[in-house]
This record gives structure tokens, sequence and C-alpha cells, in this order.
């Protein structure tokens, strides 16, 4: 198996461009099947996720080509309306193809979704949401099977504004009969570039990044082009590296619109960040700064997604900081890691209490997780002497070559 190596201990200095948006390149992948035609999408990442969607579109009969980060998607040919169970199984966001079949084809067959190993994440909100839309689902041999003859709009409250609900409601309703109204729904970025490209295909969606969604059913999407945002995350991340080394950089094309709150976050942290038309530079010399609370919640909240990376970061941080997880009870798998390089964890029940120290030292550790492997990254870069991750196929779902952009702000990394 591919392990990273890292020779970490000095700053980082250097510039990178930030990639297409995971978050939002995976649910409008499984929203290209509600058009009968052709879609182009650009900036699209080249991470395993989306490797693994383009083939479970290719297992049902769409045609996909590929050239750098754009993806043309002909989907008239979808004739078999069933995700893959060793295709499924890998990744969570299969979950999100229940709505856009059933919205386009009345039928459709998923198995139980996979992903990261961090804490329950039940899908019981998208299958009543589909119910109150008139579909029929039935659970069982480890698959969700659900029909319907034509989906109905349906006034829909979610009791938790999860990501993954609010995307699955918002493709089943698109095709619908009617109008469907989400009350409670998230408000992520990703949820409004969801709706900003399926706008452009045709749909009628208003509410978008507020807690009230309203989608007015249409019979027919059209062909359409569509340009990713970039990646507020993995943006994150490398924020967090230059933090964790002292180091600087500049982010192109960094999305700072929707990242208020990491920004502050960087900011307390001792960061001083320059916003540019082009992006997003960063000073981080003079960060050594804990924080006394940090709280993860949804959006326009501090993300879940980004608590490992500023938990890294805190590590070398001067004092005593502390993290709430509000959204997933088991996001805490970084800290033992991290532990072995001489962090300073302590965790009781959701919160994770860091002592920060002057130095960390390079150890071979493994990934727990997509977000938790980039973690390791960063504490790697800081760390003295040789930082050795395994497991970096976690890594790889989410960052498009991290060595690679690594290696740009200047880190000593590679893929051995």
């Amino acid at each position: 198996m591919a392990c990273i190596e890292i020779y970490g201990g000095h700053p980082l200095d250097g510039e990178v461009v930030i990639q297409g948006s995971k978050n939002a390149a995976l649910p409008i992948l499984a929203g290209v099947v509600l058009h009968r035609g052709t879609t182009v999408l650009h900036n699209c990442p080249r991470i395993s996720d989306v490797m693994h969607m383009i083939k479970i579109l290719e297992e049902m009969g769409c045609s996909v080509s590929q050239s750098g980060n754009t993806l043309c998607i002909d989907a008239k040919g979808l004739n078999k309306p069933c995700v893959p169970e060793e295709l499924g199984e890998k990744m969570r966001c299969s979950v999100i193809f229940l709505g856009a079949l059933l919205g386009r084809e009345g039928r459709a067959e998923i198995p139980y979704p996979g992903g990261c190993t961090i804490g329950e994440r039940p899908i019981d909100m998208h299958v009543d949401a589909l119910h109150q839309m008139r579909a029929e689902i039935q659970e069982g041999c480890g698959c969700l099977a659900g029909k319907s003859s034509r989906l109905c709009g349906s006034r829909i409250s979610l009791r938790f504004p999860s990501v993954g609900a609010t995307e699955n409601v918002i493709l089943a309703a698109v095709l619908a009969e009617g109008t469907t109204e989400i009350r409670g729904g998230a408000r992520e970025p990703e949820i409004i570039e969801l709706c900003r490209f399926l706008n452009g295909m045709g749909a009628k969606i208003r509410g978008a990044g507020t807690e009230r969604i309203r989608i007015d059913g249409v019979r027919e999407l059209s062909d359409s082009e569509f340009v990713l945002m970039p990646d507020r995350i993995v943006t994150g991340t490398y924020l967090m590296a230059a933090i964790a080394s002292r180091g600087r950089c500049m982010l192109r094309e960094a999305p700072q619109e929707q990242m208020e709150n990491v920004i502050s976050a960087a900011e307390r942290m001792g960061a001083r960040i320059e916003r540019m038309p082009e992006g997003m530079r960063v000073d981080a010399r003079a960060a050594a700064k804990a924080l006394p609370m940090l709280r993860t919640a949804p959006h326009p909240g501090f993300p879940t997604d980004l608590q490992s990376q500023v938990m890294a970061a805190l590590c070398l941080a001067d004092g005593e900081s502390r993290i709430q997880e509000s959204v997933f009870e088991a996001r805490f798998r970084t800290a033992g890691e991290l532990a072995k390089m001489g962090a300073d964890i302590s965790i009781c029940g959701q919160e994770a209490r860091i002592q920060g120290t002057v130095r960390l030292h390079g150890e071979t550790v493994a990934a727990p997780e997509l977000r938790g492997g980039a973690a390791l990254v960063i504490a790697g870069a800081a760390a003295e002497g040789r930082t050795r991750i395994e497991g970096c196929h976690y890594i790889q779902r989410g960052y498009e070559d991290i060595c690679r952009d690594m290696r740009a702000l200047g880190a000593d990394i590679r893929m051995i």
C-alpha cells in the first residue's frame, strides 16, 4: 500500500491553485441523470470519489468522457437505475442517487452507503422525506429499493439541517409534480452550488442558502455547461498547514465568501490574511495563539470537515485550546495519531482539549479517515524529522494530489 512520507520542521512558503469542490461535485454528478441529454462540467476535481461516481454513471448506462478537469456526461442512455453494490458501498454520497433516479425513472436501487467511518450518519431523514413525496421505499438485504409512479411535491420539515437529505429532496423534487418546500434544510455553499447547476438546466428552485427552499417541478431539463466552485475544505486545509508551520502561502482561487468562520478562526490563531480578487494571501509567521473554544456546526457555523485540521494546527499553539464537535459523534479519532507525534490532547465526550506544545516529532501514523488524514499531513509538515502516513487512500478521496500541492507550498513530501 502506498503511503506519504514527509520531512517537516520548516515554515511553508509558496502558492497553490485550489481544486474544484468535492462536496459540490458529488451531488451534481448525481443530478446529471435528471436530464436525458448532455452535461459538461468544468473544474471537476480528479479525486477517487469522483472516479467512483463516474463508474456508477457508466454502470447505469451513461456515457462519460474526461479531459483534464472537464467531464462530458450523456445520460440519454441510462437504462439501469441501480447503483452497483461494490461501488455504492465505497462512498456515502451514492445515496443521493436515490432521489435523482426516482425523479427520472420512478424506480431506484441503492446499496447502503459507505464512506468514512466518522460515526452514525443515519439515512432515515432521506427515506422519510421521499415517503412524503409518495415514493415507496423498502429496506432489506443491504439495499434500499424505491419506486413511484410519479413523485409529488410536499412540504418537508427536516429535524436537522442534513446536507445529504437536503440534496436528496432537491434532486427528487426537480421533476416532481407540483411544489416541494423544504423547511430546516442545510445552508451549505454546496447546496447553493447544486441549485445553481440545476437552475442552469431549467429547474425552478428558490431559497438556496436559506432554511426554506422551494422547488417547483418541471417536465424536463436541457443541456448545460457548468463550472464548479473551488473547494473551501481544501482551502482551509492549506490555510491550517501554513499556521501549523508558521509559514506563508498564496491560495489562488480560494472561495473567500464561503469561509468567513474559517478565516475568523485563523485570524484568532494569529494569522494575517489578505483577501484579493485572485485568492487569499496568508502570513502565519506570528501565529501561535490558542483558541479558548471552537465549536463545529452546520453552515454558517465552523465546518466539521475542518475540525481535524484545526486540531493539528492547535497542537503547536501557545496555551490550551478546546474544540466541541456538534455534528458527528466520532470525529476525534485523529487525536490518537497526533498523540504519537507528541501532541497533548485529551478527549471527553464531544470535546477535545489540546495543550499546545513547542514541537511535534515525526512518526509513523495512519489516516483514520479523509479529513483526519489531511490533518496528519499538516502535522507532518510542521513536525521535526520524518513522518510516514499510511492509509493515504482516504486522503485521495478528497484531494487531487496533496503531495503536489504541499510541495508547491514548500513541503518536502512524496508518495512512496
